[in-house]
């Protein structure tokens, strides 16, 4: 009969295997990440928890979209019959695994994220807010912006069922680069969060709404922005620029 290290049944070592696996999984996935956030929250001048309360008002709030206009024009939907879910820690999707159910037209709507586009714009009105008494802090925040806006809206493509998709590293790199070699050292955790996180909203989605080209290729029944292809993107450029500037 085999024997475990830790007792003279095998279960025994599996079970301490599996609380192994667990602690590490745990550390890798919760704790590692909520440091990194609550580290970049700092830098901005919030607390901890402060930081760790966003965090999850963001991740919840990337499932609620709140609908700012219904547009006239009509897009395919499927009616599900049978379904999976697919996507990755950002977003989910799902899609019609067989064609027994009938298209429906439906009036395309554009929303708004509550996580990708509510909470980070209300982050970045709060530390513009607090940077007010800086030189020189809104321009180059507009700036920034600006840069960012740019990369974002050149790479920016269109997402079958999905809307607008951004390379997700895209954002927080190009937020790095032009904080680094531009703003002045006492202001670029601020500039890096407020900066990179409208830059890419305006950039991926804004302005590309507001192109008739684009929005006639988008199949989308809803064209969330901050959502589903960006919102990865619009939070990593605001934890990783910050951490970086």
């Amino acid at each position: 009969m085999l024997r475990g290290p830790f007792g003279q049944f095998p279960v025994a070592s599996l079970i301490v295997g599996a609380v192994l696996v667990f602690l590490f999984f745990f550390l890798i996935f919760f704790v590692i990440p909520l440091g990194i956030v609550s580290e970049a929250f700092a830098r901005l001048g919030l607390s901890p928890i402060q930081g760790i309360l966003v965090l999850v008002a963001m991740l919840i709030g990337n499932r609620f979209d709140l609908t700012v206009h219904v547009s006239d024009r009509l897009v395919r939907v499927a009616a599900f019959t049978s379904v999976q879910f697919r996507g990755n820690m950002f977003w989910f999707n799902r899609q019609r695994l067989d064609d027994s159910g009938e298209d429906i037209l439906k009036q395309q709507e554009i929303a708004v994220n509550v996580g990708g586009c509510v909470i980070p714009c209300l982050l970045a009105a709060y530390f513009l807010w607090q940077g007010r008494g800086l030189e020189g802090f809104f321009p180059w925040c507009v700036m920034a912006a600006g840069v960012v806006g740019a990369a974002c809206y050149a790479f920016a493509k269109p997402k079958p069922g999905v809307g607008l998709s951004i390379p997700v590293f895209l954002p927080p790199l190009v937020t790095v680069i032009t904080v680094w070699l531009l703003v002045p050292r006492e202001m670029a955790p601020y500039v890096a969060y407020v900066g990179g996180c409208l830059g890419t909203l305006a950039g991926a989605d804004v302005a590309h709404l507001f192109n008739k080209g684009t929005r006639d290729r988008l199949d989308a029944a809803v064209l969330s922005i901050g959502g589903a292809g960006t919102f990865g993107a619009v939070f990593l450029t605001g934890i990783l620029a910050v951490l970086v500037a």
